[in-house]
């Protein structure tokens, strides 16, 4: 009964005139990223992360979480239509659904994807009803040693699971830590890292690095990519597709969400990581898997249905406990702080508006996609004929205008230049940004917990030990660490030996 009267009180909230312009502006925002190739909604939520400081909280986090699970919806079109993922998560669709194309099956293609993710992302948004409250009540119960050793263990697991080298992304985690430490210590009042530079005094901004590392850093690495686009000239055709069709996409749709949902509690996993796992399980499933690769619906309705569940799941650790299962819930995150809000499981209770009506806006935001991904195929495929080079002033701009905005700093101006620059670097030297970001935002928590907890056991560091839940995390952390780095040294010694 709790469960019906709470979801009766988010509709209550979405509903408002208000929330369903900002869920309508998101899923519009986010397919259209979802569509257009080299921006990402990591970018653009950094972008549009100044405005939000203007509405409300609820407001905000509907919109911002529309621009995420969107852009998985826009990204399957381009996908099946031009053999060009828009997002990383849809370069698994572009196997089968580009093929499906080719061969006149574009409209079924299409709507497959569009009723995956519908269904997708419906299951998950009860799941995040279902189990949050639960691990939300179970989460109350931690004290300062749990929380520093839960979030640990969610940093090292984003740095194990992260794409690249285990070391890179763990350095990345410590560099994004450091960061964190940059300004005047809350304690003791001495200021950190500040380089005798007045700005620094107050630590480097949240949006500063999420804009200069993700968008500018973006927009600089996708200059130098060739474009080569062959835009779909052909006509999409019906959009129903047949029984026998439905009939093979039910059983991929179910196992590619049972697939995301997994996923997409994990920290520093991403729906391409579900999307692929779920072409792979089809594929070793199929009768025939030469069929793979040749227009098969099965690998378009799987990793569409994976990829979209795998991005709703990201939002169960971020609601009820704070902690980043991506970079871009780590955004998210970082929106709820600068709104006056700590994160963590005390927002279902404090703030239940902001935690149900959040809930609700995503299937209200589901439904919404399917009637703009549809109809409006013409339109967005017609965007892809804009070159990326009349894109990019415009990105520059905006990011430049939104963060002069938040204190009319010139000086963050040069520090977004600067992260740019550092983005395109790692990028360079393949090495994830996304753990420098969970780093960057679990460090101040982190640290303030372990002061509390050091200060409780009057300077034992045991106190993370003799703690049950706190042992339980600090054994699944280092197993993983063990597990890892296993392979890595057996590998080294057989050359050492050889």
């Amino acid at each position: 009964m709790d469960l019906f009267h709470n979801l009766i009180f988010g509709f209550s909230v979405a509903l408002s005139w208000q929330n369903l312009f900002y869920c309508f502006l998101g899923c519009l925002l986010g397919t259209l990223i979802g569509v257009l190739p080299g921006i990402g909604p990591l970018a653009t939520i950094a972008m549009l992360m100044p405005i939000t400081f203007t509405i409300s909280p609820v407001g905000a986090l509907i919109m911002l979480a529309g621009i995420y699970y969107g852009a998985q919806y826009g990204g399957s079109t381009t996908s099946i239509l031009v053999n060009l993922p828009g997002e990383t998560s849809s370069v698994i669709t572009c196997i089968d659904g580009y093929q499906m194309a080719r061969q006149g099956k574009a409209g079924p293609a299409l709507a497959i994807a569009a009723i995956g993710s519908f269904f997708a992302g419906t299951v998950c948004t009860l799941v995040i009803a279902l189990f949050g409250p639960p691990i939300a009540e179970m989460a109350l119960k931690f004290a300062s040693p749990e929380y520093f050793s839960l979030m640990m263990m969610g940093l090292i697991v984003a740095a194990v699971l992260a794409p690249g080298d285990m070391v890179k992304s763990l350095a990345m985690v410590f560099l994004g830590l450091l960061i964190g430490c940059v300004g005047t210590d809350v304690d003791s009042g001495w200021r950190r890292f500040s380089f005798d530079i007045i700005e620094l005094t107050d630590g480097i901004g949240f949006v500063v690095i999420a804009i200069g590392v993700f968008a500018l850093g973006e927009i600089v690495s996708n200059l130098g990519d060739p474009e080569e686009r062959t835009v779909f000239t052909s006509k999409v055709g019906s959009l129903f597709p047949s029984k026998d069709q439905v009939k093979r996409s039910a059983g991929p749709i179910v196992r590619g969400t049972v697939l995301g949902a997994f996923f997409g509690v994990l920290p520093g996993t991403g729906p391409a990581i579900a999307s692929f796992s779920s072409y792979m399980v089809e594929k070793k499933m199929a009768k025939d898997p030469s069929r793979f690769g040749n227009g098969a619906i099965e690998g378009v309705a799987g990793p569409e249905a994976a990829n979209n569940a795998d991005a709703q799941c990201k939002f169960i650790p971020m609601l009820t406990l704070g902690i980043p299962a991506s970079g871009t819930m780590a955004l998210m995150l970082g929106a709820l702080m600068i709104h006056g809000i700590a994160p963590g499981p005390t927002v279902m209770t404090q703030r239940p508006d902001l935690f149900w009506g959040l809930i609700v806006s995503m299937w209200i935001g589901n439904l919404m996609l399917v009637i703009l991904n549809l109809p409006l195929i013409g339109l967005w495929v017609s965007l892809l004929k804009v070159p990326y080079r009349l894109l990019f002033p415009a990105i520059m701009t905006f990011s430049c205008i939104g963060i002069y905005s938040l204190n009319n700093s010139p000086f963050e101006l040069y520090l977004t230049a600067f992260f740019g620059l550092l983005g395109f670097l790692w990028m360079k030297l393949e090495c994830s940004p996304v753990p420098l970001m969970l780093g960057f935002v679990l460090g101040p928590m982190m640290e303030e917990n372990l002061r509390r907890a050091m200060l409780i056991s009057r300077g034992d560091p045991t106190v993370f030990l003799t703690r049950p839940l706190s042992l339980v995390f600090v054994i699944i952390t280092v197993l993983i660490l063990v597990v890892m780095a296993l392979p890595v040294l057996k590998k080294r010694r057989g050359v050492i030996t050889g």
